[in-house]
């Protein structure tokens, strides 16, 4: 009997089996995604992010949120952490344009795919998931031209400067305010994305310009309500037209009172189920959308109906 070839079959087969089994793990590996968020702080970022939760809860994919507090350093940190961690895919809601950027560099020299979500960087990532935030300020901006009749004095809310999303929204609306010469935006500052910073800026322009004040455009809700409140603590909100981003159920409530004249309707659900797509997609090698662009919608009393949950 040939030993020495009965035990180079048996060897073979254990091979071919070790092989399988290596074969079906591969196939089962639960894929795993890192998301870093501008702000837990900030209500409509929460909402993105457990939209993503949810979904990756459906789709059976592990999912890790990091919250960079609004430091894009803290940010560039968190990747090092996935990119370390040798995560499937990375979802970053980036702190600015520029200084969140290198999160993406790295990502990318690691071969890992890095998806943003709502806000963008300069560095290109693989790919993005967001709303057009030019298109919010020049729907804001052109309510309250119309509101006013094309003549007034108008306060612009900045959120946290150099994000994506307050450049593109101030550009929105300066383009509006281009259009319409009887428009004077006579003060303009950042409120930080902050109801309670903001209902203090508001404060400082109702000392400084009183009764001037023909509008606000705050460049999300949180902002919004902090102008609404006080204005309202004045007893100017019934002489005042405020705007804002994203219509939070706050801000679709102030709508339904009265009190908030109209929002910005961003959709967070769709923002978030989207970037998990994307990310599982990307991470499987099937086709994707390199950029996904969700509709801005006007809310008032009108249509407030469609958007109350």
């Amino acid at each position: 009997m040939n030993y020495t070839l009965i035990l180079a079959v048996l060897l073979t087969g254990c091979n071919q089996s070790t092989s399988s089994e290596k074969g079906q793990d591969n196939q089962d590996k639960k894929l795993v995604v890192g998301a870093t968020m501008l702000s837990m702080q900030n209500e409509f970022i929460v909402n993105v992010n457990d939209e993503m939760a949810k979904k990756a809860e459906q789709s059976n994919v592990e999912f890790i949120t990091v919250d960079a507090e609004r430091s894009a350093l803290k940010q560039i940190e968190q990747v090092e952490s996935f990119i370390a961690q040798k995560v499937d895919a990375i979802i970053m809601n980036p702190c600015e344009v520029e200084a969140s950027s290198p999160a993406v560099t790295k990502a990318l020299a690691a071969h890992i795919p890095i998806i943003n979500v709502n806000s963008a960087t300069s560095a290109k990532p693989t790919a993005f998931v967001g709303s057009d935030d030019v298109e919010s300020g020049r729907i804001a901006m052109n309510y309250i031209a119309k509101r006013l009749g094309g003549k007034g004095n108008v306060v612009m809310m900045h959120g946290y400067m150099g994000q994506a999303a307050q450049i593109q929204r101030e550009q929105g609306a300066r383009e509006v305010l281009k259009q319409y010469p009887g428009l004077k935006l006579i003060a303009h500052q950042t409120g930080e994305w902050d109801r309670a910073k903001s209902m203090a800026l508001m404060e400082n322009w109702i000392q400084s310009y009183g009764a001037e004040i023909n509008a606000v455009f705050a460049q999300n809700d949180e902002m919004g309500m902090g102008a609404v409140k006080a204005l309202t603590s004045a007893g100017l909100k019934d002489k005042v037209v405020v705007v804002s981003i994203d219509a939070i159920p706050d801000a679709l409530q102030a709508v339904k009172n009265g009190t908030l004249d109209a929002t910005v309707f961003q959709n967070a659900e769709q923002q978030g189920a989207k970037a998990i797509e994307t990310a599982i997609n990307i991470a499987k090698g099937k086709a994707y959308e390199k950029e996904t662009l969700i509709p801005f919608e006007l809310v008032t009393k009108d249509n407030l109906t469609k958007y109350m949950k």
